[in-house]
């Protein structure tokens, strides 16, 4: 009976949302972390009252200590709780997706960003800004490509345009996807607005947001974020745009959106609208399509002739052996990103199981609690840290 209750109660409540919004339909919960700012829990909750005032189509729950206010508040004692609590909570589907100050994405997963432009206050999707989809840098920005497809195609922009940074491995980038366009996966590029033209953009392409999509590698994508987050206010606050934005990846299952620690209340604000668009409209199952239909139009094979170029012969390779799984929870840090694989492989000949991942700070080195500090010590010694 009390079951019975409280559906009525929930439907009575969307009805009810729906007159005032005139939106019908159940909102989406979206959580937000409130430990680990800059500025403190208070710019956090003031971020959670201006999206709530400005949209109010999305509930927001808060992650952190208690706060007065008209917010559900899931009680934590502090970040590290707070994360666990947030995946606990996406993983049981009692959130559509989060806002936090960052997280160890695995590889293959990177965040796809959100700007406006100073040049004509045109929005802007960055791909990607934190996070590493691919260790080799030209697989990792033609996945970044498709990623920002996906975010794109979330947020409104039916047949997004894609420009190609002109960072190391641009030409490589806008080969590879060419080839994609050739296998039939369907996708449109932007011309620079440089009297050339062409796909590879320059630095008045971002000022002027010319694509819908720039791609770049996610350590100048996260570069850009913050340039353009703070340009205005000297660099410790961050006021424009949707931050580093969600984390994407071939089969990746949570909705997590990321913003800096110096991120202010009016970024936050977005990043929160922003996140509740992607929850919307299934970003994730979007970009899971995205990659299906690029694989279909030869993604692999054309991913492994680039990596087939730049492997080495079998015969100097030495075939390592993977230890059994184990959870993983102790991070070493300081590993160079194109060490990672062979950093892995060398803590498996020491029959110790790894992971890569990446950091709120860099890329990591994931092992069993128990064993951290001997396979931090194997690393040095073998010359990764």
């Amino acid at each position: 009976m009390d079951a019975t209750k409280k559906l009525i109660s929930e439907v009575f409540n969307e009805i009810a949302d729906g007159i005032k919004s005139g939106s019908f339909g159940k909102k989406v919960r979206i959580g937000l972390t409130t430990f680990g700012s800059e500025h403190g829990v208070e710019e956090m909750v003031k971020a959670a009252q201006m999206a709530k005032s400005k949209y109010g189509d999305f509930d927001i729950v808060l992650i952190g200590p208690k706060v007065e206010g008209d917010f559900e508040v899931v009680e934590v004692k502090d970040a590290e709780e707070g994360h666990k609590k947030m995946v606990e909570l996406l993983e049981n589907k009692e959130l559509d997706g989060c806002v936090t100050q960052h997280f160890d994405f695995p590889i293959g997963v990177s965040t796809v960003g959100r700007v406006v432009t100073p040049g004509m206050g045109k929005e802007l999707i960055i791909a990607t800004t934190t996070g590493t989809t691919s260790t080799h840098r030209v697989e990792g920005m033609i996945r970044n490509a498709i990623s920002g497809i996906a975010v794109a195609k979330s947020v409104g922009i039916e047949n997004p345009e894609v420009g190609i940074l002109n960072i190391d491995g641009a030409r490589g980038v806008e080969r590879a996807l060419k080839d994609l366009q050739a296998g039939g996966y369907n996708f449109k590029f932007s011309e620079s607005l440089r009297a050339d033209g062409g796909s590879v953009m320059r630095g008045n392409d971002l000022l002027a947001g010319t694509p819908d999509v720039m791609v770049c590698d996610s350590l100048t994508g996260n570069l850009l974020i913050k340039i353009f987050a703070s340009f205005t206010t000297g660099g410790n606050y961050e006021t424009l745009g949707y931050g580093y934005g969600p984390g994407i990846g071939e089969n990746y299952d949570k909705l997590v959106n990321i913003v800096s620690r110096a991120s202010g209340a009016p970024l936050i604000c977005e990043a929160l609208r922003y996140c509740a668009t992607c929850a919307k409209n299934d970003v994730l199952a979007k970009a899971k399509e995205e990659f299906k239909k690029a694989k279909e139009s030869g993604l692999d094979t054309i991913v492994g002739k680039i990596l087939a170029k730049d492997k080495p012969a079998a015969a100097e390779e030495e075939e390592v052996k993977m230890p059994p799984k184990q959870v993983v929870t102790y991070a070493i840090p300081g590993i160079d990103i194109l060490e990672l694989e062979n950093a892995c492989k060398a803590l498996w000949k020491e029959g110790i199981y790894s992971e890569s991942g990446m950091g709120c700070t860099g890329p990591i080195i994931l092992v069993p609690e128990e064993v951290g500090e001997k396979a931090a010590e194997i690393l040095t010694n073998k010359g990764f840290k």
